[in-house]
């Protein structure tokens, strides 16, 4: 087996456990099951309710050399009652076997010039790992301070930069959010250093990045509403949208209005 190989089979694991370990019992119909040392389901409950054996699934947690069907997936899925994004992330690390070890992402320019284009619209490019790629002038003077690194990236500001918290009316929230997405990009590029140095920063910075990033939380980027405080002290509601670069789905244009027009 590759490192490659390894370290997705290893996602897996950490993914399934993770899930597991945050499904109660009477989610999947166990009542009376009494006390538990730990939370949530024990190995032996999440394989009756996905109809396969015990020992097979503890391979799957253990990353042994062992693939799932479609069916399997499904089957736990189901039985872990995972949402759209989580079944999309549980796929992506079983099946694909890909590894990234690029420590920077190119964006073309064509895409670097679509942010102008969008002002007086704040919009911004990330990448895979949330670097800042492209922004507009809009974007610069609504993040303070997110723009000026000379390789910018969005978490490591709303996670380390205590002005984030100022600007970011519902800090928590918007964090969360946004390290679940970051987790769920991190699972599908196993064994990258960009990734693995990016986690390493942000947990040691952050004792909430710390915590949330062992939850396993994932998300997908799509749209929402976000209340951001500017520099003059006015609070705005802002809604925002995320689109999918073509031929780089892993990078990201998001557009931000108000959500009351002026």
């Amino acid at each position: 087996m590759g490192d490659d190989t390894r370290e997705r089979r290893h996602e897996l694991g950490l993914f399934l456990r993770a899930r597991r370990q945050r499904t109660a019992p009477e989610d999947i119909g166990l009542v009376g099951s009494g006390r538990r040392r730990t939370p949530g389901l024990r190995r032996e409950e999440l394989a009756a309710a996905a109809g396969i054996s015990t020992t097979w699934y503890t391979f799957l947690e253990q990353g042994r050399d062992v693939r799932a069907s479609d069916q399997v997936l499904t089957a736990i899925a189901n039985a872990l009652r995972l949402d759209d994004a989580e079944r999309a992330h549980l796929v992506a690390i079983s099946t694909d076997d890909r590894v990234d070890t690029l420590d920077f992402e190119y964006v073309a320019p064509d895409v670097a010039d679509v942010p102008d284009l969008l002002d007086p619209n704040p919009a911004y490019v990330t990448g895979s790992s949330y670097d800042l790629l492209a922004a507009n002038r809009s974007a610069v003077e609504l993040f303070p301070g997110a723009f000026g690194e000379p390789r910018p990236n969005l978490a490591r500001w709303v996670f380390t930069e205590p002005i984030a918290r100022e600007v970011l009316v519902d800090w928590s929230d918007v964090a969360q959010g946004l390290l679940a997405r970051l987790r769920a990009n991190a699972g599908r590029h196993p064994g990258s250093a960009r990734f693995a140095a990016l986690e390493r920063e942000l947990r040691g910075a952050s004792a909430e990045a710390d915590a949330w990033w062992a939850r396993y939380d994932i998300a997908a980027s799509s749209h929402g509403v976000k209340r951001v405080r500017t520099r003059s002290g006015e609070e705005r509601i802002l809604t925002h949208v995320s689109f999918q670069v073509a031929d780089q789905p892993d990078q990201v244009l998001t557009v931000y209005r108000d959500a009351v027009r002026r």
